[in-house]
């Protein structure tokens, strides 16, 4: 673990449990398919594939699940299961209801890559798509790129929201071979399409990229559009995971959070449009400082969620703590621009979960929150990353610890279904224009709510809908950022 978050980590003792050092995350996925011994001495380098160490291994998930996991009552007993399992089968027989309920706890063979992800550090092209056809036979497919993150070898190598892949490596893209085409190459060359009419062709554009380690700067994107003739000047903030800082500047991001609102707070804007349809989660004291920056008639003494643990941590918090001891207040925040707004505009996806989810309920009870776009991933949800403190092996626990609510203990989103968008939105018109544009789908929305009218080049430019072949977009290889993660996929973080 990185030790810029080492002041958030949490000691938790309690007389008669288990002491575990727990990170408190809330980070989304829908579901995960990746996804130790009471007296084991340590062994360097562990093979984490050596069923040798399955028995200790299995014993110690058990350990920490039946301590703190939310529903530890509803594990079997230990004496049912088979401890020479895959460690992988055996946490599977301990989650809850995992098609409904427990989406999200997750088992992983590298809690140190895991971390880093958790923190935004990943080897990336840096691209994030959706994968859809380029014809009406629903037989070719292109890669529409909707965001290229700052500072990754995409950006570098010129490619931008709004572009078309039609090839990868000389192939073209089609329902047959796009799995393996954009399998698990380091290196690739991508043949732009272009779109002339309705009709999407390849170019001569070809662009080579190859992965690299990249410290993911959320605070992506941020303009201030003055709209006078409407009465209207309107903050925008595209922000795409929710991690306080680096290991060098353990506050560098939330800073930068800090400093859009003092722009926008001296422009004088009087609209806010928030753009989490690309954020999955993060560390929840990031959710604090942007909800902090936002809200209307907050303040340090008013609750921004509360938190339910399982039975024996809850009796242990109201215990030591007192019956308020798992309610959070918001945040002090000298660039809160609440005082100007009666409303902020959110844009969504099935992409936007956890801290994202987060911040629109915990502003709910203290102004008109408009959302914009699909529905959210639905996890309400806060979990822990786990390691083991005498470090024999490098598997890790993502537990689900327990559920947040907002001030009036509404938590009401916590399914497949989500957070049910105000406007519902199809984001399927290309080519996707760049943020704040004022023909962008969801934030012309926005515009219109909010009564300005489009300009009539704005009316005329030609466009064309496409057919998603998945609801969500990918990040480079078919990775998705919450549904369907694999063990190495960003998993957003958050401390509490």
């Amino acid at each position: 673990m990185h030790h810029q978050f080492t002041s958030i980590s949490k000691l938790i003792y309690m007389l008669h449990f288990r002491k575990i050092n727990l990170l408190i995350l809330f980070s989304i996925l829908t579901f995960s398919i990746s996804c130790k011994d009471k007296q084991v001495d340590p062994v360097d380098d562990v093979d984490p594939a050596s069923a040798a160490t399955y028995p200790a291994v299995n014993t110690w998930i058990y350990e920490m699940m039946n301590d703190a996991y939310f529903w530890y009552s509803q594990m079997p007993a230990e004496t049912t299961l088979d401890t020479k399992k895959d460690p992988d089968d055996y946490f599977e027989k301990l989650i809850y209801q995992r098609s409904n309920v427990d989406r999200f706890s997750m088992l992983t063979d590298d809690v140190d890559a895991l971390q880093n992800s958790f923190d935004g550090i990943n080897k990336i092209f840096g691209i994030s798509y959706t994968l859809s056809y380029t014809d009406d036979t629903n037989s070719n497919l292109g890669l529409f790129l909707n965001h290229v993150v700052k500072g990754s070898p995409a950006e570098k190598a010129g490619l931008k929201r709004g572009d078309i892949v039609m090839k990868v490596n000389g192939t073209q893209l089609t329902k047959d071979n796009y799995s393996t085409l954009l399998g698990q190459s380091e290196s690739v060359t991508f043949t732009l399409g272009s779109l002339a009419g309705t009709t999407i062709t390849p170019t001569t554009t070809n662009i080579s990229i190859t992965k690299a380690v990249v410290n993911e700067d959320p605070v992506a994107f941020s303009t201030v559009i003055d709209k006078s003739a409407s009465g209207k000047k309107i903050g925008y903030l595209l922000y795409t995971q929710f991690v306080p800082g680096t290991e060098t500047d353990a506050n560098k991001y939330d800073n930068e959070l800090r400093q859009v609102f003092a722009d926008f707070k001296n422009a004088g804007i009087n609209e806010l449009v928030l753009d989490l349809r690309f954020n999955s989660g993060g560390y929840i004291s990031s959710a604090k400082t942007l909800a902090s920056l936002i809200g209307k008639n907050i303040s340090a003494s008013k609750v921004f969620y509360k938190e339910q643990w399982n039975d024996k941590y809850m009796a242990y918090w109201q215990k030591t703590k007192g019956s308020n001891a798992l309610n959070y207040n918001f945040l002090s925040e000298a660039n809160n621009v609440g005082s100007s707004l009666n409303r902020v505009f959110v844009l969504t996806s099935q992409a936007t979960a956890s801290a994202s989810e987060l911040v629109i309920n915990g502003l709910k009870p203290y102004m008109e929150v408009i959302t914009i776009g699909d529905h959210t991933a639905g996890k309400n949800l806060f979990g822990s990353l786990i390691s083991d403190d005498q470090n024999r092996w490098k598997w890790g626990i993502y537990m689900m610890l327990g559920q947040t609510a907002n001030v009036n203990g509404e938590s009401d989103y916590g399914t497949a279904n989500g957070i049910t968008p105000m406007y519902k939105i199809d984001d399927s018109t290309i080519p996707y224009k760049a943020f704040a544009n004022e023909n962008e789908t969801l934030f012309r929305k926005a515009l219109d709510i909010m009564g300005v009218p489009a300009s009539i080049s704005t009316k005329t430019e030609a466009a064309k809908s496409i057919t998603n072949v998945f609801a969500e977009s990918f990040r480079d290889n078919l990775q998705q950022r919450s549904k369907h993660m694999i063990k190495t996929e960003v998993f957003p973080v958050a401390n509490h």
